[in-house]
């Protein structure tokens, strides 16, 4: 007896009819008529009744039947296991994150995932968050670190790992030093912030929409350092995270009191994911602090 007989005899069975087990199991109706056959002869008793037009099970099929299904579906499940051990012995990953990301969590849960699957590949990539995200959508990446504002990407599961406002950050001296300040104050000054495309610069582009106010954006760059330094040399105010401004200490963090949307940072994948992407996710929820 060989699986493929039982899975001919289950697609009988459903059918009803010959012709159209075979084209569901994908061979000729001769094909499938000899291996019910030979399946018959094995087990001793006719399994379908073939005298009418329609093709019905006899009182041995139907006693196999059942049997017949969770055999099939026992072998299913000893392919998925083998599967999912493989996918995690030699699989890979392809991961993005935001450029500029200094995130020391990632790299952890990262690391602790290539010591825990050594023959996982694993391949890191940056861009903005926009094309991440599309990229995880349309299967180019397993997995993306994004910024964004509130809303979650459609048709994507998103794990969160960093929630925070978004401040303006000054130099010692500067008009706004004051600690906090409005968005429309924020705004009467030139601003260095990231492109859009970027979570920063959506919360930062949302906030302005919602009280019909214009930036000046002055300068733009991707990574925060480069925001940074450009601010501490007086050309205009940086707008990063709360965590980011703390980085520098030559500026001074203002907090922007209308500004409420905050930054995220969010893990986005596909739903379901495979095994191999499964256990990162769970090494980056250890590594974040986050429930597992």
């Amino acid at each position: 007896m060989e699986l493929r007989q039982l899975e001919y005899f289950l697609a009988v069975a459903e059918e009803r009819n010959f012709t159209r087990a075979a084209e569901r199991v994908h061979i000729s109706q001769s094909g499938v008529s000899a291996q019910i056959r030979q399946l018959e002869k094995e087990l001793g008793a006719e399994l379908f009744d073939r005298s009418a037009r329609a093709v019905t099970l006899t009182v041995a099929g139907k006693a196999a039947l059942e049997h017949a299904r969770q055999a099939l579906a026992a072998a299913r499940a000893v392919g998925q296991a083998v599967g999912e051990v493989t996918d995690l012995i030699r699989g890979s990953l392809r991961i993005g994150m935001v450029a500029g990301c200094t995130l020391t969590p990632l790299f952890d849960g990262l690391a602790a995932f290539h010591r825990a699957h050594p023959g996982v590949e694993l391949a890191l990539l940056e861009d903005d968050s926009e094309r991440l995200t599309e990229a995880v959508r349309a299967g180019a990446l397993d997995l993306a670190l994004i910024g964004r504002a509130a809303d979650t990407p459609e048709g994507l599961d998103a794990h969160t790992v960093i929630s925070e406002p978004l401040v303006a950050a000054v130099p010692p001296g500067h008009p706004l030093d004051t600690g906090r300040t409005t968005l429309a104050a924020l705004l009467a000054h030139p601003l260095i912030c990231m492109p859009p495309g970027t979570g920063l610069r959506a919360v930062l582009d949302r906030g302005c929409t919602a009280r019909s106010l214009t930036p000046h954006i002055a300068l733009q760059a991707t990574a925060a350092s480069a925001i940074a330094d450009l601010a501490v040399r007086g050309l205009g105010v940086a707008v990063l995270s709360r965590s980011m401004a703390a980085a520098f200490p030559a500026l001074r963090p203002v907090a922007v009191t209308d500004l409420t949307v905050p930054a995220l940072l969010t893990l986005v994948n596909r739903p379901a994911p495979p095994p191999a992407l499964r256990a990162l996710l769970s090494e980056l929820r250890r590594a974040f602090h986050l429930p597992t």
